[in-house]
C-alpha cells in the first residue's frame, strides 16, 4: 500500500461507489473499500462513520446551502418562493455531480436499508428549512407546509434530474411550475 497518495477521501468515495455497484451494498464491507482505495480502514474511519455515510455525506453540505438561500432571501417573499430558490440554489450546487448522483440512486433503490437513511436525510431537510423560515418570521405551519413542499419538488425534481438531459436547476423550475398549477383554478371543460 502506497504510503500517502492525495485524495483519500475522493478515492474512498469512488471505490465504495464502485463496489457498491458491482457487489451490492450489503456485500461490501470496509475493508474491500479501503483496499479498493489504497488506504488502512483506519483511514476509511477518519473520513466516515460507517460505509453508509459514503452515500450521505453531501447531507450537511446540501442542508448548509439550502438553510443559507432561506436566510438569504429577500424579505417579504412568500415562502413557499424562497423554498422554491433555495431548492434550486441546491440543484446548481450538485449539477456537476449527476454521475455521482445517478450511482448513488440506484445503490439506494437496489438496497432497502438504504431508504431509511434517505427518508431520515429529507425529513432533516425539511425541518432545518421550517426552522430557517420560522427565523424569518413564517408561522409555524406555513414554514413546515412550505419547507416539506420544498422538500417534495427537490425529491421529485431529483429524480427527473438523474434520468433525463435537463439540468437540475431547470429540472427543480419545471418542479415547481407544476406544483403551482396544481392549485390553480383549471379551465373550464368546453361544451
Amino acid at each position: 500500500m502506497a504510503r500517502w497518495e492525495p485524495d483519500a477521501r475522493g478515492r474512498l468515495m469512488l471505490a465504495a461507489l464502485a463496489l457498491y455497484t458491482e457487489r451490492g451494498y450489503e456485500q461490501t464491507t470496509v475493508a474491500d473499500i479501503a483496499q479498493r482505495a489504497g488506504v488502512t480502514e483506519r483511514t476509511f474511519f477518519r473520513h466516515f462513520a460507517d460505509k453508509r455515510e459514503v452515500l450521505f455525506d453531501g447531507s450537511g453540505m446540501l442542508q448548509d446551502t439550502v438553510v443559507a438561500a432561506i436566510a438569504d432571501a429577500r424579505l417579504g417573499a412568500p415562502p413557499l418562493d424562497v423554498v422554491g430558490a433555495a431548492m434550486e440554489r441546491a440543484a446548481v450546487s450538485m449539477q456537476d455531480r449527476r454521475d455521482f448522483a445517478r450511482q448513488r440512486a440506484a445503490i439506494i433503490a437496489a438496497t432497502p436499508s438504504l431508504h431509511e437513511r434517505e427518508l431520515l436525510k429529507l425529513a432533516t431537510l425539511g425541518t432545518a428549512a421550517a426552522t430557517a423560515l420560522q427565523e424569518r418570521g413564517v408561522p409555524p405551519v406555513a414554514a413546515a407546509l412550505a419547507a416539506e413542499l420544498g422538500v417534495a419538488v427537490f425529491k421529485v425534481a431529483f429524480e427527473q434530474w438523474i434520468t433525463c438531459q435537463l439540468d437540475f436547476p431547470a429540472c427543480i423550475r419545471a418542479t415547481l411550475d407544476e406544483l403551482s398549477a396544481l392549485h390553480s383554478p383549471s379551465p373550464a371543460p368546453r361544451p
